[in-house]
């Protein structure tokens, strides 16, 4: 049965691929620590398992340092010239948006075809099975259709990556600290002081902190669903609900999108704020939160109002 065992192995060899390609590009600015890096990465995905907790913990704080030290910085990775390109797009257009299309077209189809197929994929990963899928498919066709040198997706998958940086993996970092928040009881710490802080009885002072919580712990981890735990556990449930009664499905639901007013402010969100600038070469790597920052004050206080004016109805 095809599992995530199989996408953590084709990960940890593009990974590898990488660290072999950094090492040997003698232009690189920071060679031996991005092929470290990159090289941590792989061994990351391909042996997780075997290291344990002590060892991935170790591991993470390496790439951590690497990471302080300026990895994995930025090679001579382009397969072709700048006239190379645009005469490709002056030849196909539009149509090199096609391949694109491919990953979240299988993606979708295998959600729906993968399930009356037992025994063949893991029914609880078919989604990111399908999506790993795609992404091969879509490589397979555009090599067979531009016939690019073999080396293209392993030399422009880097270069992409290196555009990015180590922000790239900030999202898996994050999620894994809101789990720990959750393991650590940090929920119920919150609990413990929202008492506290909030006067008894006071809907609007009870929906602030829960709102505000939301955004600023979304701030703190750059993800939502990583701080909807915590304040869900520590102040929505037993102050908004249980305490004055509200409704769980407006708190709930509205919660998620206050969190989500923090994601458009947080650097720490790099897949939304950062990583956008990087592959743009934006001057300012803050500029989409610069951007952004009115609308999240603003949504931020339309959600405040909506719990307050709805879920106690």
């Amino acid at each position: 049965m095809i599992g995530l065992p199989a996408l953590y192995t084709f990960a940890g060899l593009v990974f590898g691929s990488w660290a072999v390609a950094t090492l040997l590009d003698r232009q690189h600015t920071k060679r031996l620590l991005g092929a470290s890096f990159w090289g941590l990465l792989a061994v990351e995905f391909l042996a997780g398992d075997a290291l344990g907790d002590t060892g991935n913990g170790l591991l993470l704080l390496l790439l951590v340092a690497l990471a302080l030290l300026g990895a994995p910085g930025k090679g001579q990775s382009a397969t072709t010239t700048i006239a190379e390109r645009l005469a490709s797009v002056a030849r196909h257009g539009n149509r090199l948006f096609l391949p694109a299309l491919i990953m979240p077209g299988v993606a979708l189809a295998g959600t729906f075809i993968f399930p009356l197929l037992p025994g063949l994929v893991d029914p609880k990963q078919v989604t990111l099975i399908s999506l790993g899928l795609g992404a091969l498919i879509a490589t397979s066709v555009l090599m067979l259709w531009l016939r690019p040198p073999l080396v293209a997706p392993m030399q422009e998958g880097r270069r992409l990556a290196e555009g990015v940086g180590w922000a790239m993996v900030l999202p898996q970092l994050l999620a894994s600290l809101g789990a720990l928040f959750t393991v650590a009881g940090v929920g119920e710490i919150v609990g413990a002081l929202a008492p506290m802080a909030i006067p008894e009885g006071s809907r609007l002072a009870a929906v602030l902190a829960f709102t505000g919580g939301m955004a600023i712990f979304t701030i703190m981890m750059g993800n939502a669903f990583a701080a909807f735990p915590v304040m869900m556990g520590g102040i929505g449930l037993p102050v908004l609900v249980l305490g004055l009664g509200g409704d769980p499905v407006v708190v709930g639901a509205v919660g998620m999108l206050a969190g989500f007013c923090g994601t458009l402010l947080s650097p720490m969100a790099a897949n939304f704020n950062i990583v956008p600038a990087a592959l743009l070469n934006l001057p300012d790597r803050y500029a989409v939160i610069r951007a952004q920052w009115p609308t999240a004050v603003l949504l931020w206080l339309f959600n405040t109002a909506m719990i307050w004016g709805f879920a106690f109805r």
